[in-house]
């Protein structure tokens, strides 16, 4: 089941920022402008745009959802690679992305001052930069 969702998920999105979806948005918000008249701007002719994107709204929002997980863990998982590839790199950063968020601005923090952020005259960018 979940295997079904992430494929339906990843074709949905990938198909919702195509142009030819913003099309066929669109193009139903002019048929139903449109026709307007035909149904005497009733109640019921409002309600059934109003019911149709609210549902497509509600839906998307947990595709969008889907997609942006995915590709926080696909970022998360190169750049452990990065760090795990590099000779100098502090691999205690591996996996800090589970940590709690006062966890991660103490971390924050304390490279900011380790870098001298913050301060009145940062330190040149060489030592920023420079290996350890």
């Amino acid at each position: 089941m979940v295997r079904l969702f992430e494929r339906i998920a990843q074709r949905v999105a990938h198909w919702a920022g195509q142009p030819a979806a913003f099309s066929l948005a669109l193009s139903i918000i002019v048929v139903w402008g449109i026709s307007g008249p035909v149904f005497g701007w009733s109640d019921t002719w409002q309600l059934v745009i109003n019911t149709g994107t609210t549902i497509i709204t509600f839906l998307m929002v947990f595709l969008i959802q889907n997609a942006q997980n995915r590709d926080a863990s696909a970022i998360q998982a190169k750049l452990d690679e990065l760090i795990r590839a590099m000779g100098n790199a502090r691999d205690e950063f591996i996996g800090i992305e589970h940590l709690s968020d006062n966890e991660l601005e103490t971390i924050r923090a304390a490279l900011e001052r380790e870098f001298g952020q913050g301060t009145p005259h940062p330190l040149p960018i060489k030592r920023l930069i420079r290996r350890r």
